[in-house]
């Protein structure tokens, strides 16, 4: 690859931790690349080596059973869009899946790339699967761990060297889902806001679960938690919780970048959250 320096290639999970281990700091998985290619127009300095681990069968795979729906890590946005477009269950994340960047990325881009990437704030991923409650699957040397995608979020800059997220684990759950983002222009804009919705509606209407995500508008994406706890019980109304959001979006401290300021990313949430609600109740 134009850019690459040396490059290992993993046959196994089991080579690719084994090659990540030795390397320690100086080497750092490769899939897609659609990240680290443009590291030198971001002004960052590469590693070393890096292992690739694209070929890898086991973490390209997307199997869905009765309890889970387990990703691979190496699966791609467009796989995931259209392996997960019949469930119900997953209509957010497969519109966060096919609406990110443009097609050619997301022919390439994965979802392990896209989770563990630290300095990208703009996922699509990360707030969809956060409602989902998901959890993640890391295999180091030492074995097997599963974290939550929240605590994953937290910790993914410090995780120990030789750590490769192998998968992405989503238990199945009979929730309406809904992926609603505010590009600045056209296609591939990364956006200035994103928030991501799955609510459990009893017999009345009444909101019995929900959870509401929000990316973009922070260095990590996160749950609105006390905007959740206000919308259990009642009626999910759209014009009702863009007042609620609207009264609570100071719990955001709005990101600046070059696409937007921080206040403007914040202004944006209530409009999106009556979307998100508006696409959640058009659901059967």
């Amino acid at each position: 690859m134009p850019g690459i320096g040396n490059l290992i290639l993993a046959d196994s999970v089991a080579d690719a931790v084994a090659a990540l281990t030795e390397l320690g700091t100086e080497g750092a998985p490769l899939a897609g690349g659609t990240w680290i290619m443009r590291a030198p127009i971001r002004g960052e300095e590469q590693r070393r080596t890096y292992v690739a681990i694209g070929r890898i069968a086991a973490l390209q795979a997307i199997d869905i059973d009765d309890r889970q729906i387990r990703i691979g890590a190496c699966a791609t946005h467009a796989k995931l869009a259209a392996t997960l477009a019949e469930l119900p269950q997953c209509a957010g994340l497969v519109s966060a899946a096919g609406n990110a960047a443009n097609p050619s990325v997301r022919q390439m881009a994965t979802v392990g790339g896209n989770l563990a990437t630290g300095d990208f704030p703009a996922s699509d991923l990360a707030p969809a699967l956060l409602c989902l409650d998901a959890e993640v699957e890391l295999q180091t040397a030492k074995g097997t761990q599963r974290l939550s995608i929240e605590r994953f979020l937290d910790a993914r800059r410090n995780l120990e060297p030789g750590t490769l997220l192998t998968s992405v684990i989503i238990p199945r759950k009979p929730a309406r889902t809904a992926h609603v983002r505010l590009p600045l222009r056209k296609a591939g804009d990364y956006p200035v806001a994103v928030i991501s919705i799955s609510a459990v509606l009893g017999d009345t209407g009444a909101v019995e679960d929900i959870r509401v995500a929000v990316g973009s508008v922070e260095p990590a994406a996160r749950r609105w938690s006390r905007l959740e706890q206000q919308l259990v019980g009642r009626p999910l109304d759209p014009d009702a919780a863009y007042g609620l959001a609207e009264a609570d979006a100071a719990a955001f401290a709005g990101r600046d970048s070059v696409e937007a300021p921080g206040w403007y990313r914040r202004q944006v949430l209530p409009a999106l959250m009556r979307r998100a609600t508006q696409a959640v109740l058009s659901q059967r």
